[in-house]
């Protein structure tokens, strides 16, 4: 329930935080407040947040370098809010821990709405387990293993990750510097055709019989997504 569930609202602009504070409050969740990284920090041992929304740029500590700390100390859900609307932008930070990316100037509602999708998903994930389940997949991160249709399937480190980074932004298509940000770690000294030949690769281990099945699809022009099987 959102009267349980705490919110660290984290920008070094007053009226962010002002206006965050009554928007959250208003739905019934508890509010703390930090106007920049070092402070956050601090509010995240006094008193762990359920969810933290993230400014990006921010003095001393910027946000991704905030959002390293926090990653070091727990597994939060944590919204990003940037001026800064690039892919990669957001690549880097989904990439460094994030669970979701708002551009500024934001909707209010459409804020909130992002929030209660990601602390309900969380509340799922503690309840059982860090484990993606769907009709075709399951997928054991703790455990790195990997079932389609109860059948367990051996993938590389590579192709667990390519696999979790798709299954982590379901529905959504990721493009391949995307990807080979999130899964390589190099968008750019990585040869272009390697997302492609990996794709396959894990498309002919998930299911040998009919690849063309697997629920990752190619969005020609964009990219790749995985949709729910």
């Amino acid at each position: 329930m959102p009267g349980s569930q705490r919110i660290l609202v984290v920008d070094d602009d007053d009226d962010i935080r002002m206006l965050l504070r009554e928007l959250f409050t208003r739905a019934g969740y508890e509010v703390t407040e930090a106007g920049n990284g070092r402070e956050a920090l601090k509010r995240m041992f006094e008193a762990p947040p359920s969810l933290v929304v993230l400014d990006v740029t921010m003095p001393e500590l910027d946000g991704y370098q905030t959002l390293e700390r926090i990653r070091d100390l727990s597994e939060v859900p944590v919204v990003m809010l940037t001026a800064r609307t690039q892919e990669l932008e957001r690549v880097r930070g989904l990439a460094t821990g994030a669970d979701d990316y708002v551009a500024k100037p934001f909707g209010r509602q459409e804020l909130l709405a992002r929030v209660q999708a990601l602390l309900q998903r969380d509340g799922a994930r503690r309840a059982h387990g860090d484990v993606y389940r769907d009709a075709f997949l399951e997928l054991d991160h703790p455990r790195h293993r990997v079932l389609v249709r109860g059948g367990e399937v051996d993938l590389s480190e590579l192709e667990f990750k390519l696999l979790a980074a798709l299954v982590r932004q379901e529905g959504e298509v990721l493009s391949r510097e995307a990807l080979l940000e999130l899964v390589w770690g190099d968008p750019y000294g990585v040869p272009g055709d390697q997302v492609e030949r990996t794709v396959a690769t894990l498309r002919g281990k998930l299911d040998p019989g009919a690849a063309d099945a697997v629920p990752i699809e190619t969005v020609r022009g964009f990219g790749y997504r995985y949709r729910r099987g």
